[in-house]
């Protein structure tokens, strides 16, 4: 086992070089204009939203409507934003907990069984199991939205209807078609020498995959749970629909589409909250999005 884990780390520190080779590369290629101002434009559709969203936050409601864009040094206050974090009619500060553990739940859970699934998958030749594999992605194909019903009636069925077990094994179930797929596809880029020296050694499957395996597949297990974590922050159609107000149970969306419904054409409720609620996962996303790109890159060339 000693010698097995000194050849992979040689084989991990290898690899960089020839990611440095193709940076370099790149680096020396020549940018287009065009690129720049597709980039430019990119950057102003996605930056305005968020833009509008910070600054009337801290605005009053004629302020916000005669010059959304404008930033009235003398006229911002946090009077709003607080009133929004301590009303326990909006409860969006409350929605963090139950948000964040459904979070984390979902992301074991989702591992757990995904991990070895893609690791059978991925090691198997079997014309059965590539069925199995084209099973798992034909889910990433359906819209959620258009098996919430059908998913009513079984959880009706089940006694789990109107539950946090109901949700947090709907969440599971749509979260594992995309991690199965990047699992499957980055252990393929891993040598089954590996597993060869690890049954020499004496390890069984799982002791191979879960010790040694597992381990390797870091960038892809981070992409997968950063995903699936911004997924379930910003789901609103699962818990509203599973979870009805009388479970007295929140997520972030939920507690923001109770609070605020009724009071819609109050602004000064309506972008404190919303603010509230986007800020965790913008900041999360910022700084997670290179673990995005290079575990989404990471298996998709083989070599």
């Amino acid at each position: 086992m000693v010698v097995l884990e000194a050849e992979v780390r040689e084989r991990a520190k290898a690899r960089p070089a020839k990611g440095d080779d193709t940076r370099d590369t790149e680096d020396k290629e020549p940018r287009s204009p065009v690129r720049r101002v597709l980039l430019g434009v990119l950057f102003v559709v996605m930056i305005v939203p968020i833009y509008l969203l910070v600054v009337n936050a801290f605005k009053s409601q004629q302020d916000i409507l005669d010059n959304p864009f404008s930033i009235p040094l003398d006229g911002l206050t946090f009077e709003h934003m607080s009133a929004a974090i301590n009303s326990p009619q909006f409860n969006v500060i409350g929605g963090y907990g139950f948000t964040l553990f459904l979070v984390v739940i979902v992301d074991v859970l989702c591992i757990l069984l995904a991990g070895p699934a893609a690791y059978a998958i991925a090691r198997s030749l079997k014309r059965r199991t590539q069925l199995v594999l084209l099973y798992f992605l034909a889910g990433t194909f359906i819209p959620g939205a258009a098996v919430i019903i059908p998913v009513i009636y079984v959880l009706r069925e089940i006694g789990l209807a109107n539950t946090v077990t109901g949700l947090v094994a709907h969440d599971v179930a749509s979260t594992l078609p995309v991690s199965i797929f990047l699992f499957v596809g980055f252990i393929r880029t891993i040598p089954v020498d590996i597993d060869h020296a690890a049954t020499i050694d004496g390890a069984g499957r799982y002791r191979t995959f879960w010790s040694i395996i597992f381990p390797l597949m870091r960038p892809a297990v981070v992409t997968v749970l950063i995903l699936n974590s911004i997924g379930i922050w910003n789901d609103f159609v699962s818990p509203q629909i599973l979870l009805s107000p009388s479970s007295g149970h929140y997520t972030v969306t939920t507690a923001i589409y109770a609070g605020i419904s009724q009071y819609s054409t109050d602004l000064t409720k309506v972008f404190p909250n919303l603010l509230l609620a986007v800020a965790p996962v913008v900041i999360f996303f910022i700084y997670m999005q290179r673990h995005i790109i290079s575990g989404l890159t990471v298996g998709a060339v083989k070599g």
